[in-house]
């Protein structure tokens, strides 16, 4: 990836608190943390509880059911080529692994290496809970020219250090029914080359038109058609619009040359008052008006864009690379996959975001630890994982195993492989102060999706933002 906005990151240094951890003092640190804190629920621990005699046994967490094939075949080959360390592989769903993991950094009985998050690193880093992973021989040997560029920046902390070994990266594409476009008339080809603006829409929103259809059977697109009354849109709508819309608008916000900060990480200022965005937002919601996007509240938790698509009340959704095996999964539709449309700047451009893998830093296995997450990052264990994956690996090695095993089943996925080719990708942001810019951008969104304010009232959303860094 060679986008403009992968440049150097800021340099501003940071000292982790030394004070003792509380429970009280890391949810106040990290509201985020505490969001949807529930009692127990699903866990899964892979193997045996302990390791043979002599070796040292460490634990290695992490969320996403669908990665946990992958790499339980990873880490077994690890096993098996370092028998002086036994792992514990436990996967927790993602409510209670962000409340389970909390808690165990509380008690000082976490895991020692698990799957980490940009939204929850920074709050990590701040508390002191996460160890830098600089120094440990291991992981020293892994530059990061070993992966996609621009991901160790993501995990690299404001002090110039390492705090996360990249695992894997998603991008956003085009998802839809095969079957429903062939229906209406047209052919994948009909979907790729297309183009957006925030004036007109571009051939993207007259695509939108010309799939839409309203209960009398009048396409988006013809005279009558009632945007009041909707069989089906042009477009799918996850039950909410976040702060970094990263499977909604963000595609069509950076593709206008917009960026979320003033720096491509750490950045201590938003832009939510760029009269980029704020045209952005004003298209981008203003489909709502036309009948082409489902008006706020429509679909819940219970339909997603996946069943949207399934059930025929939505033609195209935009989604993230990490819902591929979900929607191909689903019952009655044939997936096809197409990039996204180029925007004012002449190219597509799709947020780029990657999980890490982090060591606490209470463990005292720190160098077993970096062991097991650095063979994680080999191009031997990425070749693993590549050819199980419902996501893409860090590495090439891994996205090319990837490619290769989706093809082998029939599905072209470089749509969301090409944004990252070509460089045309822009960094999730990497900010402190996360948990609460996610709270009071919330009710932004939320108002310019139900109509009741515009694009350029998300000025003073972003002064409030911006006072949290003063």
């Amino acid at each position: 990836m060679n986008s403009p906005i992968h440049r150097a990151r800021a340099a501003r240094a940071t000292t982790p608190p030394s004070s003792a951890l509380t429970r009280r003092r890391l949810l106040q640190g990290s509201a985020a943390l505490a969001a949807g804190a529930v009692g127990a629920g699903a866990l899964s621990s892979c193997g045996s509880a302990s390791g043979p005699a002599g070796s040292t046994e460490i634990d290695y967490w992490l969320w996403d059911a669908n990665q946990l094939p992958a790499y339980s075949a990873a880490i077994d080959r690890f096993m098996e080529e370092n028998p002086d360390v036994f792992v514990r592989v436990t996967q927790l769903g993602w409510d209670d692994y962000w409340t389970k993991l909390t808690a165990s950094f509380v008690a000082e009985a976490g895991p020692d290496a698990f799957a980490d998050h940009l939204a929850r690193y920074p709050e990590f880093l701040k508390l002191g809970v996460i160890a830098p992973l600089d120094g440990l021989a291991p992981l020293d040997a892994l530059p990061a020219e070993h992966f996609q560029d621009g991901l160790q920046e993501l995990w690299t902390g404001q002090d110039g250090k390492r705090y996360g070994l990249p695992k894997d990266y998603d991008t956003i594409a085009v998802m839809y029914d095969k079957k429903l476009l062939e229906e209406e008339g047209l052919a994948p080809e009909d979907l790729e080359g297309l183009d957006w603006n925030p004036e007109d829409g571009g051939s993207f929103e007259k695509m939108l038109a010309r799939l839409a259809l309203d209960e009398n059977g009048v396409r988006g697109d013809e005279e009558g058609f009632d945007p009041e009354n909707v069989a089906r849109y042009g477009m799918a709508a996850d039950a909410a619009v976040d702060y970094t819309g990263q499977s909604s608008w963000s595609a069509f916000a950076l593709s206008t040359g917009w960026t979320f900060t003033d720096a491509d990480t750490w950045g201590t200022r938003f832009n939510y008052d760029d009269e980029r965005f704020a045209a952005t937002m004003d298209w981008y919601f203003g489909l709502v008006d036309k009948g082409l996007f489902p008006p706020f509240g429509v679909f819940g938790d219970s339909s997603p864009a996946q069943t949207q698509l399934q059930s025929g009340k939505a033609a195209l959704a935009l989604a993230g690379s990490w819902m591929i095996t979900t929607f191909n999964n689903m019952e009655g539709m044939e997936l096809g996959i197409a990039p996204l449309p180029s925007g004012p700047i002449g190219t597509p451009v799709s947020m780029f975001n990657g999980l890490g893998d982090s060591i606490s830093s209470q463990s005292d296995k720190k160098e077993e630890a970096a062991r097991l997450i650095a063979f994680l990052g080999s191009d031997d264990a990425q070749q693993i994982i590549g050819e199980r994956a419902p996501f893409f690996p860090s590495t090439d090695a891994g996205t090319e195993a990837a490619i290769e095993s989706y093809a082998a089943g029939g599905l072209d996925v470089t749509p969301f492989t090409d944004r990252v080719k070509n460089g045309e990708t822009g960094l999730y942001p990497l900010v402190e102060n996360s948990a609460t810019i996610m709270t009071t951008m919330q009710s932004a969104f939320d108002q310019c999706w139900m109509r009741r304010i515009d694009g350029a009232d998300f000025a003073s959303y972003n002064d409030r933002v911006n006072d949290l860094f003063e």
